[in-house]
């Protein structure tokens, strides 16, 4: 068990980290740049969560403060990762911003952010309190309902973009279960698994549109 996940670990952080620094390489447009930070983000924010816990199976120390930091730390990354995906939606389909819709991302962030931040969390002992499990990933569901929306209404104008909604609906079918009662029931971990083949794919998207021209696929 340990090796085999270890081993989809490294893999999963070598992925989103070269395949950013490929897309940043190659990108010829905004929303290509836009793709290549949410990479780097999503791989650098991860690696915090899970380089301690690949080492916590091979090195007789204790990571429970490392374990629990990395998570802090990629629960603050994943949340920038979707309002860059906002972002990409907004320079990919060539969308006039909306103040009010821009408005309501950034305040479901800071509000996610924000309940990370307190002590309740318990973030340094790694305890998971069902409790705050819910109240923090309330404004971060909402968070990415808004940012799945968006991109399902444009699933019938886009060929490369058009399962992006899916595979955020799906992250986040697999991720609620275990932000809620992995502390419970340990098992649900095994969900982050297809969790994180969910965003495996959205990057491989987004690292096969910088061989185009970066613009919607009709």
């Amino acid at each position: 068990m340990k090796y085999g996940e270890s081993t989809f670990d490294i893999l999963y952080l070598l992925f989103a980290i070269v395949s950013g620094c490929i897309m940043l390489a190659k990108a010829q447009t905004r929303a290509q740049k836009q793709m290549g930070f949410s990479a780097l983000i999503l791989g650098a924010g991860d690696a915090f969560h899970l380089v301690p816990r690949v080492l916590n199976y091979f090195v007789a120390a204790d990571f429970t403060a490392a374990l629990g930091i990395g998570k802090l730390v990629t629960s603050v990354t994943m949340t920038i990762f979707y309002v860059l995906l906002y972002y990409v939606w907004l320079s990919y389909y060539g969308e006039t911003e909306n103040k009010g819709l821009t408005a309501a991302v950034w305040i479901l962030a800071a509000v996610r952010i924000l309940l990370c931040a307190f002590p309740q969390n318990g973030w340094l002992q790694n305890r998971s309190d069902m409790l705050w499990g819910i109240l923090r990933n309330i404004p971060f569901v909402a968070l990415g309902a808004v940012i799945c929306v968006l991109y399902f209404r444009k699933k019938r104008a886009d060929a490369r973009f058009r399962p992006v909604w899916i595979y955020i609906l799906l992250s986040f079918l697999f991720y609620i279960p275990v932000a809620v009662g992995a502390g419970a029931v340990p098992m649900l971990g095994m969900l982050m698994l297809p969790k994180t083949v969910c965003y495996i794919l959205l990057l491989l998207t987004f690292l096969l549109s910088t061989w185009k021209d970066g613009k919607p696929a009709k």
